[in-house]
């Protein structure tokens, strides 16, 4: 089992998630995060005043699948979450030790 952590662009969450739907994965988690890479922030005008935003808005999502879907996986958060231009994220892979449904007591594989 592998575990894939993505950071997308907020108003890509839907396009993203009917993507992961279409091919399968059961769920995933969402966590508003913010953060900062090679866009470092930027600066906003608000009501005349110049502010610095240091930290910009993303989307964090968590996918727990089996190792044969990681490909898959990857590949459609890639496509539908691009956009083309600096910000639109990055994807991790790791490996998971265990999952346990907690309902359920089912394990492994089963557990996802």
């Amino acid at each position: 089992m592998k575990l894939v952590i993505a950071t997308i662009k907020p108003f890509k969450l839907e396009e993203v998630r009917t993507a992961l739907t279409e091919i399968g994965v059961k769920g995933m988690m969402v966590t508003e995060i913010k953060g900062y890479g090679v866009q470092s922030g930027h600066t906003e005008i608000y009501r005349g005043a110049e502010y610095d935003v240091n930290y910009v808005p993303k989307i964090k999502l968590e996918i727990v699948v089996t190792s044969d879907m990681v490909d898959q996986t990857v590949a459609a958060i890639e496509e539908s979450a691009k956009t083309g231009k600096i910000g639109d994220g990055k994807i991790f892979v790791l490996e998971v030790q265990q999952a346990v449904r907690v309902r359920t007591g089912e394990s492994g594989e089963d557990a996802i």
